[in-house]
This record gives structure tokens, C-alpha cells and sequence, in this order.
């Protein structure tokens, strides 16, 4: 599993039941997390209401129905007491209405919720790892940063010109990609990394990051050696309504 390291202290994944392969965007389900920003037409929008089953003793199944057009995708989050904290499970894809959690805790109570997210990607820029020679990196190139002396953003993040400008990648080792943009927004939440590894359908999310990040580094799985990536300033909507269940187990 790829370490989030620094990026949103949410990220601490599947803190509480065992860790799956690294895939922030969910597993399985991923698919593209497109664009979206375009208004709504009057009463398009439903609201979305989540429903959770005890599929095994160890396995819950979350369902939800209701739709957001505006929407770029939804996060899905855990806590194991009432009032939280909660912990991100999985970005998800806007037309995704599934999804199961696996593996869990026994005798322990799991409450969960779904929060849209909106803004608009960037440019997609193509990376091929090959063989090198690598550019020499600079100390801390993985770690989520502020490049100063650079334009602060001030656009609200789901205005049409608020998508991170100028991305950038540089391969920096057999198996590392560095990422600096333009911010563009004034109100992000944080930003979304997402990549398209060749032969997928669909972008994926890959690290969440804080407000006001403008470079980042990226340790590359084997399949991302050619890939698509894009950044995106985001913003959560509103959480849905939260449901619980409680494991079984010896």
C-alpha cells in the first residue's frame, strides 16, 4: 500500500480493519471522475440517502441512491464512534452506487457517511517511466508543498477558471514523478491528485492534499509507469444522512 504520507490527516486509511492494496479512490469500483460544474436543471438534484447490510460477519455493504449533477465525485468516510472522527475510505466516481467494506473488526461499530466533492480538474499531462537518465531531485520532492513566491489563487473553486493551471510533471527516479501546478482557487478544501494509468478506462483518485499545496511527489506503482495525471482543487458538499452497523465474529 502507497503511503499518503503528509498529505490529509483524514487519510489515515482503514485505520481501524485491516489495509487494503493502495487505491484511494476505492477499489474495484473506480471509473472516471469527470469533470462535472455544469448547473443543475430545477429539481434534477435528489438528495442521497445511504443504507448499510451485515452481508458477513466481517463485511458491511453500503448502498445509496439519490443524485448530484454538480458533483465531481463523492467520499466515503468511517468512524467507529457516533460523533466521529471520521476517516476517508474511498473517493468514488459520481455514477458509483456500491460500495463494500471488507475485512473488519469484530464486535465494533461502524458508522458511515457519503459527502459529494465539486471543482474542476486541470490539463492532463502524460508520464512514461523509462529507463532514465533521472533528474536529480531536490530534498523533500515528495513532500505536499507551498512554492513560494508564486500567484495565490482567488477564484472560488467551482467557478470555470478555477481548475489548477500549468501541471507539470518530472520524473525524478525509476519510480518517481514530481508535480508542481498553478492554484488557481481562493476556497479549496485541499486538492485531488488523479491519475489514468494506460489501459484504464477512467481517472482515480491517488492523494488528497492540503489547501494552498502547490508541488508534490509521487513513488509510482508498477502499473503507472505510463500514465495520465491531472490535479484538482476541490470542495466538500454537504454530508449525507449516517448509518451504522455492528460486526459479528468469534
Amino acid at each position: 500500500m502507497r503511503a499518503l504520507a503528509a498529505v490529509l490527516p483524514l487519510l489515515l486509511l482503514i485505520a481501524a480493519c485491516s489495509a487494503p492494496q493502495r487505491q484511494a479512490a476505492g477499489p474495484q469500483e473506480q471509473a472516471a471522475a469527470s469533470p462535472q460544474g455544469r448547473v443543475s436543471a430545477p429539481g434534477e438534484q435528489a438528495a442521497i440517502r445511504l443504507s448499510a447490510e451485515l452481508v458477513s460477519p466481517d463485511d458491511i455493504a453500503l448502498r445509496w441512491d439519490g443524485r448530484d449533477p454538480d458533483a465531481a465525485g463523492r467520499v466515503l468516510e468511517f468512524a467507529t464512534e457516533p460523533g466521529g472522527p471520521y476517516t476517508i475510505l474511498a473517493f468514488l466516481p459520481p455514477e458509483q452506487a456500491t460500495f463494500t467494506h471488507p475485512d473488519l473488526i469484530p464486535h465494533t461499530t461502524f458508522h458511515y457517511r457519503l459527502r459529494p466533492y465539486y471543482g474542476r480538474p486541470s490539463a492532463p499531462v502524460e508520464v512514461r517511466l523509462g529507463g532514465g537518465p533521472h533528474q536529480e531531485p531536490e530534498p523533500g520532492w515528495s513532500q505536499p508543498r507551498t512554492i513560494a513566491g508564486g500567484p495565490r489563487g482567488t477564484l472560488p473553486t467551482g467557478s470555470g477558471q478555477a481548475a489548477p493551471a500549468g501541471l507539470k510533471a518530472t520524473v525524478t527516479q525509476a519510480d518517481g514523478v514530481a508535480f508542481t501546478w498553478t492554484d488557481r482557487s481562493g476556497d479549496e478544501d485541499g486538492f485531488l491528485l488523479e491519475n489514468r494509468p494506460a489501459g484504464r478506462a477512467g481517472f482515480r483518485v491517488v492523494a488528497a492534499l492540503d489547501p494552498d499545496v502547490n508541488a508534490f511527489g509521487l513513488v509510482t506503482l508498477p502499473e503507472e509507469r505510463r500514465a495520465a495525471y491531472r490535479v484538482r482543487a476541490f470542495r466538500y458538499g454537504p454530508p449525507s444522512n449516517v448509518v451504522h452497523r455492528t460486526t459479528g465474529g468469534e
